[in-house]
């Protein structure tokens, strides 16, 4: 369990962390949206243990990580511009970090350079810009971390290769309970494979929650009444529209008793629609567009 209790950062005078507070499930995927600026690329660097932070702290399992190098050792941090060793071949950068994780397993090398179908041999300076983010991504998870905290994982890479990406990512969290937090500015990205999102704006973070709990809380429907037909009174409506007889509806409440209560309206038919995880934190927010239109957009 990752636990972030009341941190702060400062550079010079900005404020870019101010007072965060969240906990992250050990065997997770948490995906950590906010805009540029937002603070996601400080506070991956305070959770890693780069950077100190001036109040608050981060542990995890109840050791903070600052200046604590055996547990750095089960850390990965990829930053978004990635590093490797001038004139490195990705072997050469497998060697180093089997030199810094002790944990480094050369069959997951291995299983995962062919799966990426990356040229070992070859000098990583000639790799494309998402060539060299899966050499990143497959070395950093062939370390065997126990967590793994990415800034911007799925920026630059097709979209067959991010499906490849989410999918291993999945798989070790699944088969070695590995504990995964996603940076990302765009919602689109993560939500197929995150457990639990929080969103930041300005060093704070606006919402977190998991998404089943999300998903729970909201409904969205679409219905036609005859003429004359209407709404049963007493419904938490967060936004309506209609196109002719047909209305669609987001409402806040269990989507068993919503039903239900529209049912009893008696109208020519209603359906329940999946919302997409850029809705749900629309309507969660109260519909605060100014606060997350630089996010969803």
């Amino acid at each position: 369990m990752i636990r972030i209790d009341k941190v702060t950062k400062c550079y010079d005078r900005v404020k870019s962390l101010d007072g965060i507070d969240t906990v992250i499930e050990s065997g997770s995927i948490f995906g950590l949206i906010g805009s540029n600026g937002s603070g996601k690329s400080t506070l991956l660097r305070v959770m890693s243990g780069i950077f100190r932070p001036d109040s608050g702290s981060v542990e995890y399992d109840g050791k903070p990580v600052f200046e604590n190098v055996p547990l750095k050792n089960e850390i990965v941090y990829l930053s978004d511009e990635q590093y490797f060793l001038p004139a490195a071949t990705l072997d050469d950068m497998a060697r180093l970090y089997a030199a810094a994780y002790a944990g480094f397993s050369a069959e997951e090398y291995k299983r995962l350079s062919d799966l990426f179908a990356l040229p070992r041999s070859r000098k990583i300076a000639t790799y494309s810009k998402g060539m060299q983010k899966q050499a990143a991504i497959l070395l950093g998870l062939s370390a065997m971390p126990r967590y793994l905290l990415c800034d911007e994982t799925f920026d630059g890479l097709d979209p067959v290769m991010r499906q490849l990406v989410k999918r291993v990512l999945a798989d070790a969290v699944a088969k070695r309970g590995l504990t995964a937090v996603i940076a990302s500015h765009n919602l689109r990205e993560l939500e197929d494979v995150c457990d639990h999102v929080g969103i930041m704006k300005g060093g704070r973070m606006l919402l977190e929650k998991g998404l089943d709990e999300l998903q729970d809380e909201l409904v969205k429907v679409q219905l036609a009444f005859a003429d004359g037909g209407a709404l049963p009174d007493g419904l938490d409506i967060l936004h309506s529209s209609s196109m002719g007889r047909l209305q669609q509806l987001v409402l806040r409440g269990n989507a068993d008793e919503i039903r239900e209560r529209l049912a009893a309206a008696n109208p020519l038919f209603v359906d329940t629609v999946p919302l997409t995880l850029e809705e749900i934190f629309i309507y969660e927010l109260g519909g605060a567009d100014d606060e997350i239109k630089d996010i969803v957009l």
